[in-house]
Order: structure tokens, then C-alpha cells, then sequence
């Protein structure tokens, strides 16, 4: 039976907003160049680029990117690139080896203690770093059906303690499947904490609405959300009221960001971001060392210059700003740090 609080809260006009916004997304290159000012006669964007992996951006993001500007931050994490197509030696299509760990459909147990659920199959944006761009949702993620089975597996597993929403990015999911989702998890005793891994409402803040709030904040279980921010350009006034509605349903926010060449790869850069997470409520918690997948290594840095980025970052900031600096190695029992 689900909590009465989450009947509280009153469906609101935000709700068809966001879906709107996910139907209503930018997936060509030319009109993404043109909204910005730009020629997509200057860029190369090879056909198989696009079909092997196409381009998804919400609006609400690309109203943040910098007019006429072809080297913006936020522009470079989304648009498709020719270097997509290189074959780099030591690039995979399963970086983190993510089938090994695979025990029931729609859950993948990498980590002692905890589980990762793959909420969606799909996200509202296609970032052009994505470690799971290969990946093949159509074949993991489950319908309600099954999805009983994967819960009674995990009714089972008394040592697990906390459930991930992962995807894909969860809250591209409707509210009425993770309500159920949540509802179901919040059922076995030995689950006492959610955490959800979203990019969402940093994209398009209105997915922050009553009845994601609802569902949320009317579970027993305690509530983490680590938002994926790389850029300080991509919190304005929107996503720092969607933050506050968060925090106020009991959701602990932290950011989780990628190192990526030609986006944040200065102490500048960084610095910046942690501070303005920090002004939006949100505690800086993991920068990520890319993953190695295959279309990406043109966002590479090297592990040296990252280790100085963050020295310099912690001569700046003080500790609780400066996220871990880290590496996830397939196999190893944690993210592994690479200070």
C-alpha cells in the first residue's frame, strides 16, 4: 500500500512540460548548428556518426549554449563528431565489462552491497562520452513481468542494503513506473537506501514536478540523487529551483561529473563548477576519468594532468568541494581513486 504522503501533492501542469519537452527534442544537426548561429557547413558530421549513435538534445539545455560560439562547453558534449568513427587501440564497446555482472534482467551487481537497476532504457540526451552507448538496453531492461522476478531475487540477497536507479537515465521514465518500481523495493526490509543517477533535471528541470516529488518523497527509504553536471553553464535559475524541490522532499544531492578535453579541463573550469553545484545545494562527489568505449577518445586526458587539475583544485577550494577523483576498473570492488 503506498505511503499517504504520496497522495499530497496534486498532479501539476509541469507534468506534461517535461514529457513535452522529451518529445520535442533537437535530433538534427543542422538545426541544432542554426539555433546557435553556426554554419553546419563548417562541421563534419559523418552520416554513420549519426546513425550509429544519433544526436539528442533536449531545448531547455541548449538555451544554456553560447550564442555563435563553436567551441561551447555544453555544445561539445552533445554534438556528433567525425572522430567518433576512429578505431582507437585500447577502446572497447564494454568498457566496464558490464555483461559479467549481469544476474537477473534489469540489474547489474558490480558492487558488494548494492545494486544497480536499470530503471530506463533511455535517456533525454545522447552524450557523446557515454560509456554505454553500445550497450544493448532492448535485451536488459524488463517489463513488469519480469521485473517481479528480478525483485524476488533481490527480496533474497539480504546482504544488499541499496538500490541504484541507473539507466539509460531513470527519471526519463514515467512517474507511474518508478512509483511502482520504488513502492515494490521499498517492501524488502533490507533495502534502506535509493540512490538515483540522473541527468534529467539538469536538462530540463521541469521533470522536477509534483508527482516526481510525490512518489519520492513518500517512500520510507532514504533518498540520494547524484545529478551528472560537468559545466557550470548548465545550472541557471531553473535547475536551482528544481534542486530546492528536491532537498525539500528529504533527497540528498550530489554531482557526479566526467573529465572531458575540450569542456572542463582546466582548474578554472572546474573550480567554477564546484562552486556554483555548491550555490544550487549540491555537494561535488565524483569526477570521472573516462571510460574507455569505443567513439570517445577524443575527450581523453591524460591521468597525469588530471591528478594536477585536482591538486590545483584542492589549493583553491576547500576539501568538501573538491570531488574524488576516480577510475572504475571492471572487477575491482570500488571505484578505484587515482590520487
Amino acid at each position: 500500500m503506498l505511503s499517504p504522503v504520496l497522495t499530497q501533492r496534486q498532479p501539476d501542469d509541469s507534468a506534461q512540460r517535461w514529457q513535452q519537452e522529451l518529445s520535442n527534442l533537437i535530433t538534427d544537426p543542422t538545426e541544432l548548428l542554426q539555433l546557435l548561429g553556426l554554419n553546419p557547413d563548417d562541421f563534419d558530421i559523418p552520416a554513420d556518426v549519426l546513425q550509429a549513435f544519433p544526436l539528442k538534445v533536449p531545448r531547455p539545455f541548449v538555451a544554456r549554449m553560447q550564442h555563435g560560439n563553436a567551441r561551447d562547453p555544453l555544445l561539445m558534449q552533445v554534438l556528433p563528431s567525425v572522430r567518433e568513427g576512429d578505431d582507437t587501440p585500447g577502446y572497447g564497446f564494454d568498457p566496464l565489462s558490464e555483461a559479467d555482472f549481469n544476474p537477473q534482467p534489469g540489474v547489474l551487481h558490480k558492487y558488494q552491497g548494492r545494486v544497480l537497476v536499470l530503471a530506463a532504457p533511455h535517456c533525454a540526451v545522447h552524450c557523446r562520452y557515454c560509456f554505454r552507448r553500445h550497450f544493448p538496453y532492448q535485451d536488459k531492461v524488463p517489463g513488469r513481468q519480469v521485473w517481479e522476478q528480478s525483485l524476488n531475487w533481490l527480496a533474497g540477497q539480504p546482504q544488499i542494503s541499496e538500490v541504484i536507479y541507473s539507466g539509460g537515465d531513470p527519471l526519463a521514465a514515467s512517474d507511474k513506473h518508478l512509483a511502482w518500481l520504488t513502492n515494490r523495493i521499498s517492501e524488502i526490509p533490507h533495502i534502506g537506501r535509493l540512490r538515483i543517477h540522473t541527468r534529467t533535471p539538469v536538462l530540463v528541470p521541469a521533470r522536477v514536478d509534483n508527482n516526481l516529488l510525490g512518489w519520492l518523497g513518500g517512500s520510507r527509504l532514504q533518498k540520494v540523487m547524484v545529478i551528472h553536471c560537468n559545466h557550470a553553464n548548465e545550472i541557471d535559475a531553473d535547475v536551482i529551483a528544481a534542486m530546492g524541490k528536491l532537498r525539500d522532499a528529504g533527497v540528498t544531492l550530489l554531482n557526479q561529473s566526467v573529465l572531458l578535453k575540450g569542456v572542463n579541463e582546466s582548474t578554472q573550469a572546474l573550480a567554477d563548477l564546484s562552486e556554483a553545484l555548491f550555490a544550487a545545494g549540491v555537494l561535488p562527489y565524483y569526477l570521472h576519468a573516462l571510460d574507455k568505449v569505443q567513439g570517445v577518445a577524443h575527450f581523453d586526458i591524460d591521468e597525469g594532468r588530471a591528478r594536477t587539475l585536482i591538486n590545483e583544485l584542492k589549493q583553491r577550494l576547500p576539501g568538501y568541494l573538491v570531488p574524488r577523483l576516480v577510475r572504475e576498473i571492471p572487477g575491482e570492488a570500488s571505484k578505484t581513486g587515482l590520487l
